[in-house]
């Protein structure tokens, strides 16, 4: 399985969107709650490469975006297949 780091906070609608697409997929993720840990934030921003909103998605550390990302992701149909080449890296 791949390793997906979602960075997220609360009442967001598209951190909401964003974990159940990947419930909906059936993959594990790990949530990093920027609110709860907000030293985490400028490490997101880092990553991200400024990006300040959430959430921020990698899969195996390669940034992917937010949730609009990953949904046109998956609606092209690229989204299973990074699943999948990321887990067999």
């Amino acid at each position: 399985m791949p390793k997906i780091e979602i960075y997220t906070q609360p009442f967001c609608g598209y951190c909401y969107r964003a974990k159940k697409l990947l419930e909906d997929k059936g993959v594990d993720y790990e949530e990093i709650d920027v609110m709860i840990h907000p030293s985490r934030r400028e490490e997101m921003v880092q990553r991200a490469g400024g990006r300040t909103s959430t959430p921020q998605i990698f899969i195996d550390d390669k940034g992917i975006g937010g949730c609009d990302d990953m949904v046109a992701l998956n609606q092209a149909g690229e989204l299973d297949a990074l699943l999948r080449q990321a887990s067999a890296s």
